[in-house]
């Protein structure tokens, strides 16, 4: 639905799933400069607490770096995630915040995580939460939709597919998001819409 929205639009849309929104495709993306960033997967943060075995690649709870506490898994992190083998000279498909941070995204002024929990991390004082947003703001994205808990499949659904169609009938992004949050505000208690936020 989204990309037939915003096809509409005359963006050029490069639309990744199952096997091919690898981590790979993923990193080289940025090359690409691309506007917006849609991710609709699964997010992840450890708290330092959490009990970790440390086979998970790249991320450890043991670690004081939030950043390589929290991620997305693309195409294949779910082998990585269980302790499996990945194959020789392939990314392990878990990129965590710290491998973002690294991304030139400055010409990317919108990134959406449709995902459980990707706005959450360490909270530093007054420099505001360590995790995936902070990792996309060091890349250098403007606007960042990420959510504080686990999000319903059909209401997230819903809501993502409201602010595509209203962004792409001329509606300024942040307008289209709060209208949309407050429509599903009319219909759902706010388990169902209010995990999400529009980090500026």
């Amino acid at each position: 639905k989204i990309v037939s929205y915003l096809s509409d639009r005359k963006y050029s849309i490069k639309y990744l799933t199952g096997k091919q929104a690898t981590e790979e495709q993923f990193k080289l993306m940025q090359t690409a400069n691309p506007y917006f960033i849609h991710l609709a997967t699964h997010g992840f943060y450890l708290p330092q607490s959490t009990k970790n075995t440390g086979t998970l690649p790249g991320t450890s709870a043991k670690s004081d770096n939030p950043l390589l506490r929290s991620g997305v898994l693309l195409a294949g992190g779910n082998k990585a995630w269980l302790g499996k083998p990945i194959a020789t000279g392939k990314e392990d498909g878990i990129l965590n915040s710290f491998e973002i941070s690294n991304l030139d995204l400055r010409q990317t002024k919108f990134v959406v995580l449709s995902a459980c929990e990707t706005g959450l991390g360490d909270i530093k004082g007054s420099e505001g939460v360590f995790g995936l947003q902070r990792a996309f703001k060091l890349a250098g994205v403007e606007y960042i939709i990420n959510s504080l808990w686990q999000v319903p499949d059909e209401q997230t659904s819903e809501l993502m597919q409201n602010l595509y169609f209203h962004w792409a009938k001329g509606v300024p992004f942040e307008e289209a998001f709060f209208k949309d949050q407050k429509t599903l505000k009319a219909k759902y208690e706010p388990y169902y819409w209010a995990a999400f936020q529009l980090v500026k």
